[in-house]
C-alpha cells in the first residue's frame, strides 16, 4: 500500500494570497476603536500598529528559515516536532485544535453576519417581522452557511480551492486600496486629529494596556505564518516559502498602517474610542450614509477570505498530528479523489459551526491572543538550534536581530496580558497544560498497536 502524501502543487503568489488572506481579517476592522480607548493617543496608536508590523516581520523571517529547512504541513506543529519534542509539537497543535483556527473561523463568520445585516437591514427586519427568526438567530444561521459553503469549496481539493482564494484575496486587497485612495481625497477628513487625545495612564497601569493592546494588534497581525502550516504543498519550498511569509507580511503591514491612518484622519480620536466598526464610522464620517454600507459589504468580504484561509489551513495540523499517531487516526485520510485531508476538514467545520451557536466567541478572543502568543516565541528561538544542528539549511539575512526582537516583544507581551488580564491568561495557560495528559494517552494509544 503507497503512503497517501499531500501534492505540492502551489506556487510564490497564491501561498502569499493565503497569508494576506489569513492575516487582513476581523482584527483590523474590529480593535482600533478598542485601542483608543485605553491608549487615548491616536500617535500612539500608530506606533504600535508600525510595532506590531515589525515583531510579525521578524517572525516571517525567523519562520521563513525554519519553514525552508523543514518544507512539511503543519507550521509549529513540525517545528517544534523536530527542534525540541514532539510534547511541545503536540501542544501547539492542540492549543491550535482548540482555539486557534475554529475559533477564528466562527469569528470571522459571526463578523460576516454582523456586518452583512447591517448593510442590507431589510432581509433581518423581514425574518422577524414574519415571525420567522429573531436577529441573533437569522445571524447565527448566516454565520454557519458560510462556514458550510467554503468547507465544501475547500473539501475539493486545494487547487480548486486556491483559485477561490486567489480571486478572493485580490478583491480584498483592491476594495481596500480603493477605500484608502477615496478616503485621502476626499479632503473631508483631519489630520490635526493626530494632535488630539490625552496620554496613557501612566506607570505599571500604563505598560499594561500598551501590553494588552499590542497582543490584539498581534492578534489582527495573526497569520504572518500561514503558508507554513501549507509547507507540504507548496512548489519549491525554499524558494517560495520564505517568499510568501515576508511578502504577504511587508503587504499587510502597508495596508494596516493606511487603514489605520485613514481612521484617525476620518475620526476625532473622542469618538473613535470603544466603537468597533471604526471604518464605518470613519466612512460615515468622509462620505455619508450610505458609505457605512459600502464598507460594510467591504469588511464582509475581507472576512469572507480570511476565514476561507483558516479553512485551508487548520486541517493541515491535525494532519500532521494524526499522520504522527498524535491525534486521531482518522484525521489523517486524504481524499482519494480530491487529495486534502477530508476528515480534518470535517472536522475543523463541526468544531466552528458548534462554536457560532454557542456564542462564546467574544470571550474567547482575549483567551485566543495569549495561547496563540506562546509557542511562536518557542519557534523563533528554535532558529538558534537550527543553525546549531542543520548548518547547510538556508541562512536569512539579518540573524539574530529579528530573533532577538520577536522573542523580546513576545515575552514582554505575555507577560503584560496576563497582569492586565489574569483570567483569560490563566485559562490559556490551563489549556495548554490539559493537553499534557492527552499527548501521554495518544502515545500509549500508539505503543498498544
Amino acid at each position: 500500500m503507497t503512503e497517501e502524501k499531500l501534492e505540492r502543487k502551489l506556487g510564490l503568489f497564491p501561498a502569499t494570497n493565503i497569508v494576506v488572506a489569513n492575516m487582513i481579517g476581523a482584527g483590523i476592522f474590529t480593535t482600533s476603536g478598542l485601542l483608543m480607548a485605553g491608549l487615548n493617543n491616536p500617535v500612539l496608536l500608530i506606533i504600535l500598529w508600525a510595532a506590531g508590523g515589525l515583531i510579525a516581520l521578524c517572525g516571517a523571517l525567523s519562520y521563513g528559515e525554519l519553514g525552508a529547512a523543514m518544507p512539511g504541513a503543519g507550521g509549529e506543529y513540525l517545528f517544534l516536532s523536530k527542534l525540541y519534542s514532539p510534547i511541545f509539537g503536540f501542544l501547539s497543535g492542540w492549543v491550535s485544535f482548540i482555539v486557534g483556527f475554529s475559533a477564528p473561523i466562527a469569528a470571522s463568520a459571526l463578523g460576516f453576519s454582523e456586518y452583512f445585516t447591517r448593510a442590507v437591514p431589510g432581509l433581518e427586519n423581514w425574518l422577524q417581522n414574519n415571525g420567522i427568526m429573531g436577529p441573533v438567530l437569522t445571524g447565527k444561521i448566516l454565520a454557519v452557511s458560510v462556514i458550510l459553503i467554503f468547507t465544501f469549496i475547500h473539501y475539493r481539493g486545494i487547487k480548486y480551492g486556491a483559485r477561490i482564494q486567489n480571486a478572493l484575496t485580490l478583491l480584498k486587497i483592491l476594495l481596500i486600496v480603493i477605500l484608502l485612495i477615496a478616503g485621502f481625497s476626499s479632503g473631508k477628513g483631519d489630520f490635526s486629529n493626530f494632535t488630539k487625545g490625552g496620554s496613557i495612564l501612566p506607570g505599571l497601569a500604563g505598560w499594561k494596556t500598551a501590553g494588552l493592546s499590542l497582543m490584539w494588534i498581534m492578534f489582527a497581525y495573526s497569520g504572518w505564518n500561514a503558508s507554513t502550516y501549507l509547507g507540504a504543498e507548496i512548489k519549491n519550498p525554499s524558494r517560495n516559502l520564505p517568499g510568501s511569509l515576508i511578502y504577504g507580511t511587508i503587504i499587510v503591514m502597508i495596508l494596516y498602517l493606511g487603514l489605520n491612518i485613514l481612521y484617525v484622519y476620518g475620526i476625532n480620536p473622542d469618538s473613535m474610542k470603544g466603537v468597533i466598526s471604526v471604518g464605518g464610522l470613519a466612512m460615515g464620517n468622509l462620505f455619508g450614509k450610505s458609505a457605512e454600507v459600502l464598507f460594510s459589504i467591504l469588511i464582509a468580504f475581507a472576512l469572507f477570505s480570511s476565514l476561507s484561509a483558516f479553512i485551508i489551513i487548520g486541517p493541515r495540523v491535525y494532519y500532521s498530528m494524526a499522520k504522527d499517531g498524535l491525534f486521531f487516526k482518522s484525521a489523517s485520510r486524504i481524499h482519494k479523489k480530491f487529495q486534502v485531508p477530508s476528515n480534518s476538514i470535517l472536522l475543523q467545520c463541526l468544531i466552528a459551526v458548534i462554536l457560532v451557536l454557542s456564542g462564546t466567541f467574544e470571550q474567547v478572543l482575549t483567551y485566543m491572543g495569549f495561547a496563540l502568543g506562546i509557542f511562536p516565541v518557542l519557534a523563533v528561538l528554535g532558529v538558534w538550534k537550527l543553525r546549531k544542528t542543520n548548518p547547510e539549511a538556508l541562512k536569512i539575512k539579518g540573524f539574530p536581530v529579528p530573533q532577538i526582537i520577536y522573542f523580546a516583544a513576545g515575552i514582554m507581551i505575555l507577560v503584560l496580558s496576563f497582569l492586565e488580564r489574569p483570567t483569560e491568561s490563566s485559562i490559556a495557560l490551563l489549556t495548554v497544560v490539559i493537553g499534557i495528559p492527552v499527548y501521554f494517552i495518544f502515545k500509549k494509544s500508539i505503543k498498544s498497536v
